[in-house]
């Protein structure tokens, strides 16, 4: 992969960096959530940034990469972001949206994981 030069990055909520200043990139993994994706290494900045973009999504606008292989990795980031979401969301509140909208949150977390462990044992 080679890096796109003189690329502006938008890394989400009004945050923009030059493509070839990015030197790192780390998905958030604790305190996760809305706003909070991505570290984001920068050249000449001491501490990460932090954006609202997921590492796939930034990675694909400062590279050049097959679209087929970005679109599966951003289906999987996805799937990702929206296990995350429902796993912020209560007990008491799920069972009101099964009631009512007949949407099983359970469900739903459980088949993302069984694709997200499929698709890591794949990659392995």
């Amino acid at each position: 992969m080679e890096v796109r030069k003189d690329i502006i990055v938008p890394l989400g909520y009004g945050k923009y960096i030059r493509s070839d200043k990015i030197v790192g990139l780390k998905p958030i993994e604790d305190d996760r959530g809305p706003g909070k994706r991505t570290y984001v290494y920068v050249e000449g900045i001491e501490s990460p940034m932090i954006a609202s973009r997921t590492e796939t999504t930034i990675l694909s606008n400062i590279v050049e990469t097959p679209s087929e292989i970005m679109e599966a990795t951003a289906a999987i980031e996805l799937l990702k972001d929206i296990l995350d979401d429902i796993n912020q969301i209560g007990p008491m509140l799920k069972k009101s949206i099964k009631k009512e909208a007949k949407l099983d949150l359970e469900k739903i977390s459980f088949k993302i994981e069984e694709i997200l462990n499929s698709d890591s044992e794949i990659e392995e």
